[in-house]
């Protein structure tokens, strides 16, 4: 008999039991996926996979991003201990490898350990959020370079596959092309090579973070296995050890080890556990990443969820995560917010409303990059503690619906304003606020009632967003930002409330006013 075709058993128009039934019909694909994908690790002598026959992920993470991005425009730091510090000079939330190995941890308030640093030679640079972002595109433009496909996971690593067997080593020299002979397709990417003229993919690697490190100045840390999950714990292996210069595979870390790599990871550092699932995991006897690999995925998913099943199953080396689709790592947020610590606290209406501005207008442009538009404004604002022992905080919250769906920034912080004025009590001293959009919706599915796009003047938002992508951020903006000249917080000409970055080094790619200057 002919089985029904799965699609077929949907159906329209019966509301909340159509979406139950394609829920339901999407968890037994999963199952069964993981069933078969299970019974071929069982088949297999319950040996981890080390990459055979399997395309090879490639997992590529800057060392100390922020750190070494600091180093790139002062060679001077290389060799020094260097910390980054987080919003208003708060805490370290970057070490280079000197810092490390002074034992300063990561987190700390910077105001604790600043005279011990000092003394002990420690530099310490404010975030500088723009020379960061720059350097990571750059990185990330040099490495899609050398394969077909890259994810970009976060501002410094990214996933790199080629569709290509893992192999640590070449057959021999003569299976090596010659540097700058591979093939690009439209792209720019490279086209996946010929089994006779295939590079050992450990090689490209090599060339891959010594073009980084040339073309960019940012080291990288390589780790190669047949799942991402194995590819984060090689490439944390990598950078705790400086293997192969940088580079090594799962393949490698097996043949060379006396014992299984896996029971040197806590748990709790296994990509996709956590630190809050841990505990559950320890209190079952599941300690080590080899303990998680060796249990029963079907009772994982029972007592836990298919993720961490699959999670199992990665460390086993069979592919459960699939690469995030583009829709998917550019998707459209429910909600955006935008959010920030006062470097001074500000007790009147007039100076909140400067600050209100620009979160707004920073929110509008997170709004106009995911084609949405939204419905409603909230602004809130946050007190610091009015008592002696640190508590009494208070919150105070405002909301204005917008009279249509919209993504005009003049608009928006109009409604920003109207939310301001219901919730602000005078007199308190507010050290942050925030500015949240909601209700969000497609812009090309919009359609009013009455069969008319709603107008609207599009061309101050776009007249806007060219200036500041042509001149930086904070030249123009709708009302008084408070920003003015360079925009710093130790400057006449800049807003007492703005974020404090004293320290905060040029931003030499995005600035023409702070351009490093070369000496012959």
């Amino acid at each position: 008999m002919r089985e029904t075709p799965m699609t077929s058993l949907t159906t329209t128009g019966m509301g909340c039991d159509d979406d139950r039934e394609r829920a339901a019909i999407r968890c037994t694909a999963i199952h069964r996926t993981v069933a078969h994908r299970t019974a071929a690790y069982q088949t297999a002598d319950h040996q981890t996979v080390t990459g055979s026959g399997e395309t090879a992920v490639v997992l590529a993470d800057a060392n100390s991003f922020f750190a070494s991005c600091e180093c790139v425009f002062d060679p001077s730091l290389a060799e020094r201990p260097v910390v980054v510090l987080s919003n208003n000079d708060g805490c370290v939330v970057a070490r280079s490898a000197q810092a490390k190995a002074m034992g300063i941890p990561e987190g700390v308030p910077w105001f604790k350990i600043r005279e011990w640093a000092c003394d002990h030679g420690v530099v310490a640079r404010s975030s500088n959020y723009e020379l960061y972002a720059s350097l990571s595109a750059r990185m990330m433009s040099v490495m899609r370079r050398f394969f077909a496909h890259q994810e970009v996971y976060s501002i410094d690593e990214c996933f790199l596959s080629q569709q290509e067997p893992l192999r640590s080593e070449c057959n021999s020299k003569a299976d090596m092309p010659a540097v700058g002979t591979e093939s690009l397709d439209e792209t720019g990417a490279m086209r996946a090579a010929s089994p006779s003229s295939l590079e050992s993919l450990t090689q490209r690697c090599l060339r891959m973070r010594t073009a980084v490190l040339q073309g960019v100045g940012i080291p990288v840390s390589v780790g190669i296995a047949p799942t991402k999950t194995l590819a984060k714990i090689t490439n944390h292996w990598v950078k705790k050890h400086d293997a192969r210069h940088g580079v090594d595979s799962w393949d490698e870390l097996l043949a060379h080890l006396d014992h299984d790599p896996l029971r040197d990871v806590s748990v709790a550092d296994v990509w996709g556990i956590g630190r809050r699932l841990a505990p559950r995991l320890m209190s079952h006897g599941i300690l080590t990443a080899a303990d998680l690999r060796d249990a029963d995925p079907a009772a994982i998913r029972r007592q836990y969820s298919v993720l961490v099943e699959q999670t199992v199953l990665e460390l086993r080396g069979i592919k459960c995560i699939s690469d995030a689709p583009d829709a998917a790592r550019g998707r459209r947020t429910s909600q955006i917010m935008c959010s920030r610590m006062f470097s001074h606290a500000i007790t009147d209406e007039a100076t909140m409303r400067q600050a209100v501005a620009v979160y707004a207008q920073k929110a509008t442009q997170r709004l106009m990059r995911q084609r949405s538009l939204c419905c409603e404004v909230s602004v809130f604002c946050g007190t610091g503690p009015t008592d002696d022992d640190g508590t009494g905080r208070m919150m105070v919250h405002g909301c204005a619906t917008l009279p249509d769906p919209t993504d005009d920034a003049l608009l928006i912080c109009q409604g920003a304003y109207e939310a301001l004025r219901s919730c602000m009590i005078p007199g308190l001293r507010y050290v942050r606020a925030g500015v949240m959009l909601s209700g969000l919706m497609q812009a090309d599915d919009y359609q009013p009632l009455d069969g008319f796009k709603a107008k609207r003047d599009t061309g101050l938002s776009d007249a806007m967003a060219r200036i500041n992508k042509r001149f930086g951020s904070a030249h123009v903006g709708i009302g008084y930002g408070g920003v003015r000249g360079k925009g710093r917080w130790n400057e006449d000409t800049g807003a007492t409330w703005s974020m404090k970055r004293a320290m905060m080094s040029p931003r030499c790619t995005t600035r023409w006013d702070e351009m490093a200057v070369v000496h012959a």
